[in-house]
């Protein structure tokens, strides 16, 4: 008995490993000679420069002071450390020798020429939305740039999670192919803005939260906010907790330009996202507006001159120190830049009773740039804020941020806000100050 059920145990073992073998084999695509750059088309070339920017290649293809698209940027992942490759047209190291196919095969299913499976940290599951047209613009963008001898880093991963076979059992639960298609009783317009925010932009990578094996969790989860690399990306549907809702004005002024009056400035990220997406038309940008201001539900003008008239009268009586420690602080290093004297809030002095970060559930954005502050190229173009990383300890941080939750929301005290100062002030970031366009 015990040594038929060790066989049927064998055999249970091989068909897995035979299926898994069988499920996660993709045939390697035959390598090209590099096409010459007058192959391709100049106003080909534009289109796919302008795909790219919108959706941020070089953020993660970019590496802190290494050439444009060579790789070696660390992405860091609850399994370990992973290097973004080189997508140059380096023959050796980069794209060179990949066709158009292959390019088209990684994007819409996670596969690399050779066969091997990508892991999900690029975004196939979103870039399989993009259509033909628009990977033939980015191909020829990327087959154009500058050759960079950039070898790839082999994942920081611990066994078996390393072994790229195994992604596609993670394809089996979670990824779902297929081109975008316009949905039915929505304008085009909205069927636009979805499209790109939901395929080359991938807009829900960022802004919802992941399960266990790091698959974006959908249905009602889907834009509810998400820790990304140190930064809280805010819910983008309608439990968002600013004080005024996001409208299709502000969400297109903020995607322009960085900045809004009754929301604050892009930071972190979020300013690489924005300039990214600025290199698209005035009518995309719209779309995307569009389509986001449909999830955060309508505007009540109303509403939103009354959540103006709080957040202002808040900040004029807060205005005076008192002896709350955050007070002080807030008196003596921000009070000269954050006040508004005039009917409506100044975009150049966002007013912290309206501003995302401070209202936000996780404490993490608004900590992150009192610690680095905003560069003069992070935000809004030409204004910055200087960071208080040497001059403030982990308390004062944490007073600071407690006293602003505390007279500029109605939302509950963030926890153990010490700790999480400590923890981002120690952890590697990609900071407001340092944002690459």
């Amino acid at each position: 008995m015990f040594k038929r059920l060790v066989i049927a145990l064998l055999v249970i073992v091989v068909v897995g490993v035979v299926g898994l073998a069988v499920l996660a084999y993709r045939p390697a695509l035959d390598p090209i000679t590099p096409p010459a750059r007058t192959s391709f088309a100049a106003e080909l070339v534009a289109k796919g420069e302008m795909l790219a920017g919108a959706g941020y290649c070089a953020t993660c293809h970019t590496a802190p002071g290494g050439q444009r698209y060579a790789g070696g940027y660390a992405m860091t992942t609850g399994f370990g450390t992973i290097w973004s490759t080189n997508i140059t047209p380096d023959p050796q190291t980069g794209i060179g020798r990949w066709s158009e196919a292959a390019f088209r095969r990684a994007l819409r299913e996670g596969v690399a020429r050779d066969g091997a499976h990508l892991f999900p940290v690029f975004p196939y599951q979103h870039f399989n939305q993009i259509d033909d047209a628009d990977i033939k613009a980015l191909y020829a963008y990327f087959m154009t740039r500058e050759p960079a001898v950039a070898p790839a880093r082999k994942p920081d991963m611990a066994f078996p999670l390393n072994v790229r076979a195994l992604q596609a059992g993670w394809k089996l639960l979670y990824f779902r192919d297929g081109a975008y298609g316009p949905v039915s009783g929505n304008s085009a317009q909205w069927n636009r803005g979805a499209y790109l925010a939901e395929g080359l932009a991938h807009c829900s990578a960022c802004h919802s939260p992941r399960n266990a094996l790091g698959a974006e969790q959908l249905d009602a989860h889907r834009y509810t906010g998400a820790v990304v690399d140190g930064w809280y990306a805010p819910p983008l549907d309608r439990s968002n907790p600013a004080p005024v809702r996001w409208s299709e004005d502000e969400l297109y002024a903020y995607l322009r330009h960085g900045a809004t009056p009754l929301h604050g400035v892009a930071a972190g990220a979020m300013a690489e996202v924005v300039h990214g997406l600025g290199k698209l038309p005035d009518e995309d940008l719209r779309a995307i507006a569009v389509y986001f201001a449909g999830r955060a539900g309508a505007v009540d003008d109303a509403a939103t001159a009354a959540a103006l008239a709080r957040a202002l009268t808040a900040s004029a009586q807060a205005a005076q120190p008192a002896g709350d420690a955050g007070a002080r602080l807030f008196a003596s290093a921000c009070a000269s830049c954050h006040y508004n004297s005039a009917p409506q809030p100044l975009t150049e002095r966002p007013e912290l009773g309206l501003n995302s970060a401070v209202t936000a559930a996780d404490p993490s954005t608004l900590i992150q740039v009192i610690l680095h502050g905003v560069g003069v190229d992070a935000g809004l173009p030409g204004v910055m804020m200087p960071g208080f990383a040497h001059s403030l300890g982990d308390e004062e941080v944490a007073s600071l941020a407690a006293w602003l939750r505390r007279t500029r929301s109605d939302q509950p005290p963030w926890p153990d806000l010490p700790r999480t100062v400590a923890a981002l002030r120690a952890a590697p970031t990609r900071s407001a100050a340092t944002a690459q366009r």
